[in-house]
């Protein structure tokens, strides 16, 4: 092996392992998850009372999956949201947060996660957490940059279509090791909502929809391609100088 690549290889091997979460978009319209699951469980928010402030638990309707909502707020469908144009949904405005934390009598755990996300603007941000451990953080700008112009405008009537914001049901498929226990869901500015529904958790088996490029990932390949490549060329300097 040429030196100079055994000089580069231990810097690229020093690099953190991070968690691998895929994010994945469903077709325009399509409002629940089209992945497979071992098991799953999908929360529609329709039994739950009106009004901020909701501490509730939920079995994901009869799944294997608990979930406890703290400090969420629920409201009637609208223009802004409510999966389907009817029932009701969570949101949080302003800078408010809430959190959803999940447990199973399953050994697999939790590795996935995915919700219909309406009106989505750049300040509606996600945290994943394992225990205490943060260990992947969602913001809307890849998916804004990649949905369609198909998913703009609320495909629910009556409300009206709200054409200047995507509606787009997102996937976050877990896998590493990681397994999720604990979400929290934030809007990072004042003047705006994080309207979401059908919040759906389970062991999946096959992924859905449409991937989005991890941006920290491809930097990193650009990176490490881009040393070996100033390594090859230094070394074929140094060989022709050598001739």
């Amino acid at each position: 092996m040429p030196p100079a690549l055994l000089l580069l290889l231990p810097v690229l091997a020093a690099a953190p392992a991070a968690a691998v979460v895929v994010v994945t978009y469903e077709a325009p319209g399509v409002q629940n998850s089209t992945a497979t699951f071992d098991f799953m469980g999908v929360e529609t928010f329709e039994s739950r009372p009106l009004g901020p402030g909701q501490t509730f638990t939920t079995s994901f309707g009869g799944s294997a999956i608990t979930g406890t909502y703290r400090n969420v707020q629920i409201i009637p469908a609208d223009l802004w949201g409510g999966a389907g144009g009817s029932g009701r949904y969570p949101v949080n405005f302003g800078t408010a947060e809430y959190e959803l934390e999940l447990a199973t009598s399953r050994p697999e755990g939790v590795n996935y996660f995915g919700f219909w996300l309406s009106a989505l603007d750049s300040r509606n941000l996600l945290r994943f957490y394992d225990g205490p451990s943060l260990f992947f953080t969602f913001t809307p700008a890849d998916v804004l940059a990649n949905v369609t112009p198909q998913h703009f405008c609320n495909p629910n009537a009556p409300f009206g279509r709200a054409c200047h914001e995507p509606f787009v049901f997102v996937n976050f498929f877990m896998t590493g090791s990681e397994r999720l226990t604990r979400v929290v869901f934030t809007n990072s500015g004042g003047g705006t909502g994080f309207e979401s529904d059908n919040h759906t958790v389970g062991y999946f088996t096959h992924m859905s929809g449409n991937a989005i490029p991890e941006p920290g990932t491809w930097a990193m390949l650009i990176v490490g391609f881009g040393l070996i490549g100033l390594a090859m060329r230094r070394r074929r300097d140094t060989l022709s100088a050598g001739a």
